[in-house]
């Protein structure tokens, strides 16, 4: 069962500009700086209600954030929903025929368990399922 939009993920060229143009844009502060080194990106969080905005930056020129870049600019690169059960959320995906990029979820920022849909699958969205850490240390 999907709980909700988590975030919305955006590909920036610059990290600090976008922070100060998002907290003016959206009359909030950022919360959090985090570089997360397998996924060679540099994420800063801000939130917006229930829903979080992640700014995304390149940490490597092969990063996949650097690859949108270059071929698409900078702009909505995913859309994250959270789920109460990650594992059980991808074997329903691919049951139901769904290219999964993830067959097994991943740490992401915030340590949320993380795993990616590919955006063939969902209509040129490249779409998140994530977890809360805290959320499966309960279950």
């Amino acid at each position: 069962m999907v709980k909700k939009i988590e975030h919305i993920g955006i590909a920036v060229k610059n990290l600090e500009q976008a922070i100060l143009n998002f907290e003016k844009l959206l009359g909030t502060n950022c919360y959090k700086i985090e570089e997360v080194e397998d996924q060679k990106v540099k994420t800063a969080f801000l939130k917006v209600g229930e829903t979080k905005i992640e700014l995304l930056e390149a940490t490597s020129p092969d990063s996949p954030i650097a690859k949108f870049i270059e071929k698409r600019g900078e702009g909505i690169h995913h859309i994250a929903f959270e789920v109460e059960n990650l594992e059980n959320k991808l074997i329903e995906l691919k049951e139901l025929n769904f290219q999964l990029i993830d067959e097994k979820p991943r740490i992401g920022a915030e340590e949320f368990l993380i795993a990616f849909v590919h955006p063939k699958s969902v209509n040129g969205v490249l779409t998140e399922f994530c977890q809360s850490q805290k959320e499966k240390t309960q279950e």
